[in-house]
């Protein structure tokens, strides 16, 4: 197991210890789920072809993630009630480039059902975030028709991250590969990441520094498509990290809490073209 700081009992710590602990609980063998995938067993989302997420950021200007989350365990509940078809069809008009849909139930209040929902609204590409502890939990993304994978640094060791990432692509998903700091950077490209996000929420404290994502953007390859998380409230900072050489922003909190979820999406869209220069 991975240990984050010296704190004990984190949010992340408690979340992985779940997570691992479902895991080792899992009676599914891989090869189950292998042909479960391949229709042998079951058939339905996993069946769609890929969307491919990497290629739907790698446009010019800056792209924006829109996500999909009811709660969350630092701020309660944010949308519980939310129709994943609807507020994934506004965050299309908006103009967003991909979606991210919490499916972690016990700590987000997510499921496998909103990101199967919200990806049949849409032609956009999924980002599964969930946390990856296991290689089922990629087989899994895979079978419920996600696009794309998370895997957190902090929470899995080099040789974890690198079977992840390789699993990935062997079944056609993508994977953003988050980092903290410039060590965590480091540690991704090692494993192959394309896709690098920075998240500014601290995982020990869930406190977001504005800052962080600028700070250590220049560790991250020009060859990588660069994704900031958490802490983008509005055009101005996506205007900032546009400028600071990002390609994309994920954006949960200020878009579900928005009178107006089309029309915020856009105004971030516009407002990092411009600063992009694109």
């Amino acid at each position: 197991m991975v240990t984050i700081g010296c704190v004990a009992a984190t949010y992340l710590d408690r979340i992985l210890e779940f997570h691992r602990e479902r895991a080792a609980a899992d009676e599914r063998s891989e090869a189950w789920l292998h042909e479960a995938i391949a229709g042998q067993v079951a058939s339905g989302p996993a069946h769609t072809p890929r969307r491919g997420f990497a290629n739907a950021l790698g446009t010019p200007g800056l792209s924006v993630i829109s996500e999909i989350k009811r709660q969350s365990p630092s701020k309660g509940d944010l949308f519980a009630e939310l129709d994943p078809a609807t507020v994934a069809a506004e965050y299309e008009r908006g103009g967003a480039a991909a979606l991210s849909v919490l499916t972690d139930e016990h700590h987000f209040g997510g499921s496998t059902i909103d990101l199967v929902t919200a990806r049949a609204a849409v032609g956009l590409p999924v980002l599964r975030k969930d946390f990856t502890v296991d290689r089922r939990d990629v087989l899994d993304a895979r079978l419920m028709g996600a696009d794309c994978i998370l895997l957190i640094v902090a929470a899995l060791d080099d040789d974890q991250l690198a079977e992840f990432t390789g699993l990935a692509a062997d079944l056609g998903l993508d994977a953003l590969v988050e980092t903290h700091d410039e060590h965590e950077i480091e540690r991704a490209s090692r494993a192959g990441a394309a896709l690098i996000g920075v998240n500014q929420r601290d995982l020990v404290t869930f406190a977001v520094d504005s800052e962080r994502a600028i700070r250590v953007r220049p560790a991250i390859p020009e060859d990588v498509v660069a994704v900031a998380e958490s802490g983008v409230r509005g055009p101005s900072d996506a205007a900032a990290l546009a400028t600071a050489g990002y390609d994309a922003v994920l954006v949960g909190e200020s878009l579900l809490r928005s009178d107006d979820r089309t029309a915020a999406v856009r105004a971030m869209v516009k407002a990092g073209t411009s600063a992009d220069g694109s």
